[in-house]
């Protein structure tokens, strides 16, 4: 369940783009140094329309990633904040499911499977 919601918490980063009672579309932009705050995410599929590196971190545990542009990847449900490390913005979109396919976004795993 997501409790802190990233497109209220990170307005500045975060827009709903669409949403029914199924799946909510978000996009994510920022820029080189950009941080989030901590938020919430359920299973989700993440498509990158930039190239970038990022640092994830929840709790005691980080972990860095590093995506091209054009790839299509699963999140697991999970409650993070993350850290613009690289030399370009960031542009995803993410599709977020709801209802029961939705999953815990506790500490789980981070990044992309």
């Amino acid at each position: 369940m997501v409790t802190d919601d990233p497109a209220i918490t990170n307005a500045d980063l975060y827009s709903v783009l669409w949403e029914n009672e199924f799946v909510r579309v978000l996009e994510y932009r920022d820029t080189p140094g950009t941080s989030s705050t901590p938020h919430d995410h359920p299973n989700s599929v993440m498509i990158t329309l930039s190239d970038f590196r990022r640092r994830l971190s929840t709790g005691d545990r980080q972990l860095e990633v590093a995506l091209p542009s054009g790839q299509a990847v699963w999140l697991p449900a999970q409650r993070h904040h993350g850290e613009n490390i690289g030399d370009t913005a960031t542009h995803v979109i993410f599709v977020e499911l709801k209802g029961a396919s939705a999953g815990d976004a506790g500490l789980g795993v981070l990044g992309p499977e």
